[in-house]
């Protein structure tokens, strides 16, 4: 039904299995039948579990739903393609990389680059209806997601896990709740959006703070300089 990349199939396999799958699928085939347009394209809706396979996975950002315009969401959270201008968003975590690392400011808003290196780029929901933020909230993805979030967080390697806003931050209640996840770095900021980005988020440092936990690991750390 959902075609996932097969590491991550493996990983959810006991979710993948579940009977409200079906049904998102199935309010999905009408969204995009009877009121769409629906972002990202359906080709596009697993992109982040595609160029982040599971062990593949160092650090995770967890966004909240895709962008609802037109050409803007391909399925990571906070990216979009080359040629679409960058969200505001985005560019205050530019900025806050440029303060912490040193690192140019992009021309583009394509963070392809992160998740090829092991940042997972997560939304909490993947789709979305044109024009209507939070449209497909508490048809499925919110269970789909934390069960990614959950296998994540059983895994033994050290992990860092980037959670900026409430939203994000929730999503990490129940792992916090069930015991697990100590052996991960989490760090909580305000979110980027320019609503809230002085309240926490700029000069949050996490970037480098981030790779000082993986190069302490062992771990490759990530380039977070776009190109």
């Amino acid at each position: 039904m959902f075609e996932i990349e097969p590491s991550w199939k493996m990983a959810l396999q006991d979710e993948l299995e579940k009977a409200y799958l079906i049904k998102l699928a199935a309010f999905i085939e009408r969204e995009r039948l009877y009121n769409g347009p629906v972002y990202p394209p359906a080709s596009l809706v697993f992109n982040a579990l595609w160029l982040t396979p599971f062990d593949k996975v160092s650090v995770v950002i967890v966004g909240q739903d895709p962008y609802h315009g037109p050409g803007q969401a391909h399925g990571l959270c906070f990216s979009v393609p080359k040629g679409v201008a960058i969200p505001p968003s985005l560019r205050n975590i530019y900025k806050e990389i440029s303060e912490d690392i040193g690192a140019a400011m992009p021309s583009h808003g394509c963070l392809i680059d992160w998740a090829e290196q092991g940042v997972l780029l997560l939304n909490t929901l993947m789709t979305v209806r044109e024009k209507s933020p939070m449209s497909h909230e508490k048809q499925g993805w919110e269970q789909f997601t934390d069960a990614v979030i959950f296998a994540l967080a059983k895994r033994s390697e050290p992990l860092v896990f980037l959670l900026w806003g409430a939203a994000a931050q929730k999503k990490w209640q129940a792992v916090a709740g069930s015991g697990m996840g100590h052996q991960h770095l989490i760090l909580k900021a305000a979110h980027p959006s320019p609503l809230s980005a002085h309240s926490g988020f700029l000069g949050c440092r996490h970037f480098s703070e981030a790779n000082h936990f993986l190069k302490q690991k062992g771990k490759n750390v990530i380039e977070w300089a776009i190109k």
